[in-house]
Parts: structure tokens; sequence; C-alpha cells
């Protein structure tokens, strides 16, 4: 047992399935619920800490859970400092790799103790990284919609202040991608942001072809149009396309942003809180994304996302996909299309009756 500050003492780990307000659609599947796995560990000051992973598929829940359990039991008795157990878990799972279930596990854990510290003093996740919970631009995210058949959605999101809009594409030909985006233009009209996403949907020629008709609508970035693992494919699309790249909600931990901002394959990096390796994984990430002088987002994860973006140097937009929001007691609000991080720790209490009613 360590002698240094508090340890573990207890894990808990659950399966729920959150439906969505809005079935996400992409050009590679739908996701109609959200699936979570949530945990909880207690420390030996009696102090909780809480988090959740995303599953994307209901399939994936049994065995996340199981390793969330298995992983927990084996920390219990070490110490409650994310850092020292994110060394631990890299040492632990060396030989396997850490990317998949394992990492998402690893993630989680690391949110989860954050989030303990926090409220063992009181204070936000944000503050405890020296920096501030001020407000953080948002932009709406939707996924593959008709823009005419959803103005009505798009404009409550303009009502709420969102100053950026994304929407999925790629589910049909090229004509169906200029029909969608032109439609949203024309919507939502010349000063709102709009980013797509094609979700990795294309090869490097495809996308080439399909971006340079896609010029003249100001988009603000184009998100994942290659394989997130072709990082030559996606530096090629930067070169050709004429329009800005995004991608990184797929990097698995530092090391893969490292690789992709050698490659040159992106013009800002898109952090993904459960993938890069949690809190403690997003601020080296974010370091690396601060040399190279890239931009950094959010991908869902609105909860730990506003707190590390809170303390990103080049944090850019935080996108609002709010998964957990009906089994919270207190869902993060939007302000005049921005999001505030909320404490003590990451700021999040479970509702019981509602992880209940989502039980998986």
């Amino acid at each position: 047992m360590s002698s240094f500050g508090p340890t573990v003492r207890a894990v808990r780990a659950r399966a729920v399935i959150v439906p969505r307000q809005r079935p996400m659609r992409t050009a590679v599947g739908v996701i109609p619920t959200a699936p979570l796995v949530l945990i909880d560990v207690e420390t030996s000051g009696g102090i909780p800490g809480s988090a959740y992973i995303f599953t994307y598929t209901e399939a994936a829940l049994k065995p996340t859970l199981a390793l969330v359990e298995t992983i927990g039991a084996e920390i219990i008795g070490q110490s409650a400092a994310p850092l020292e157990r994110l060394r631990a878990f890299d040492m632990r799972f060396r030989l396997l790799g850490t990317e998949g279930l394992v990492g998402m596990a690893i993630a989680g854990f690391d949110m989860a103790l954050w989030d303990a510290l926090g409220r063992a003093v009181g204070k936000s996740v944000a503050e405890l990284l020296g920096a501030e919970a001020k407000p953080i631009r948002a932009y709406d995210s939707f996924g593959v919609i008709d823009p005419r058949a959803e103005e009505a959605e798009l404009r409550r999101s303009l009502d709420r202040g969102f100053r950026g809009i994304k929407m999925k594409i790629g589910g049909g030909d090229v004509a169906a991608d200029i029909e969608a985006v032109r439609a949203l233009r024309a919507i939502v009209g010349p000063d709102i942001q709009v980013m797509v996403d094609y979700n990795q949907s294309l090869d490097a020629p495809e996308a080439c072809a399909r971006l340079a008709r896609l010029r003249d609508f100001d988009l603000h970035w184009v998100e994942e149009p290659v394989r997130a693992e072709d990082l030559a494919g996606h530096a090629r699309v930067r070169a050709e396309a004429g329009v800005k790249v995004q991608t990184g909600e797929s990097w698995w931990f530092p090391a893969d942003c490292a690789r992709a901002i050698a490659a040159g394959a992106s013009d800002f990096a898109m952090l993904d809180v459960m993938k890069i390796g949690g809190i403690s994984g997003w601020l080296r990430a974010a370091a690396l994304a601060e040399a190279a002088n890239l931009p950094v987002s959010s991908h869902a994860f609105i909860e730990a996302s506003a707190h590390a973006m809170a303390a990103t140097p080049t944090a850019h937009w935080i996108e609002y996909l709010d998964n957990a929001g009906p089994i919270l007691k207190a869902p993060l609000e939007v302000v005049d299309g921005t999001i505030t991080p909320s404490g003590p720790g990451l700021g999040m209490t479970w509702d019981e009756k509602a992880v209940a009613r989502y039980a998986a």
C-alpha cells in the first residue's frame, strides 16, 4: 500500500444504455444510443471519484465492463495519484498494448481519479490544472441530416448561441454532399462556422475530388476524410484539396498525436479524452499541439473535456455532443454557445434513478 497520499479503497463499474435525443447517423453506420460504462472509485479518505467511457456499440459493453472491473480490483490499495497510475498502467499493458478497450479503461480511471482529487479539495479539475473554469466556445454536432427537413432543429441551435455547426456527410455520392452543405450554409448564413465530418469513409483520391467541389462553401474544417490511421492520406488531402483538415479523435495516447504531427496529417488536433489517455494524456498531447501551433478541439465527453480545454493553450472549439446528460443530476448547460466546466472535480453526480432506469 502506498504511503503517499490517498489510496484507492474501492472500485465500482456499471453499464448503462442511454437514449439519444438525436440518433447519430454517420457515413459508416448509425449510433442510436449511448452505451456507457460508469466508473466510481472511492479513496481512503472516503472521497469518491466518477467518470464514464463510451463504447459506441452495445456489443462492447459487457467486455468493457469486465475489463474495468478486473483492472479496478488490481489498483485497490494503490496510490490515487493519476500520473502514477498512468505510469503503472503503461508497464502493466506494455506487451499487450494500450489501444482499444484497455486504453478506454485506463482513461476512465484517470478521469475518475482526477475527479476524486478535485472533490477532496473542493476545486474543479480545471482549477487543479492551474486554469480558470471559464466559458469555452462550443459547436453543435449533428449526424447525417437533411438540413431542410431539420431546419427547425438547426435554428434551435442558433438560438442557443452556437456559432459553429457540424454535420456528417459521405453517406451518398458527391452530389448529395454538395446539396447537404449548400442547404446547411443557406440556413445558417455566412457568419456561422460550418464543419463537415466524413467519418473515415473515403480514400485520399476520392476525398480530394469531393472536397475540390466543396471549397466554395467556406468550410471551417473537413473531419477525418480518410481512415484515421492513414496519416499520409490525410497529409495528401491537406496538400491537394484546398480545405483545412481536422483529425485526432482516434489518436491513442500522446504518441499517436506526435506521429500525426510529424506526418503533417492535420491543420488542427481533435483530442478524445477517452482515447488520448484521460486528463493526464490530454495534457501531454496538448503540449505537443502547442509546440506545433495546432488549435485543439475536443471530441465528445463534454464534462471532462471542458476542464481539459480550459487548461489547453491552443484551445479552439469544444464539441457539444451530450452522451451522459440524461443520467446526471446537473447536466452541463449551454449558455450563449459556450460550455463552462463545473466542479468540484469534474462536476458530475449520477442521477441514480436514471442510472437504474437505463441499466444494461
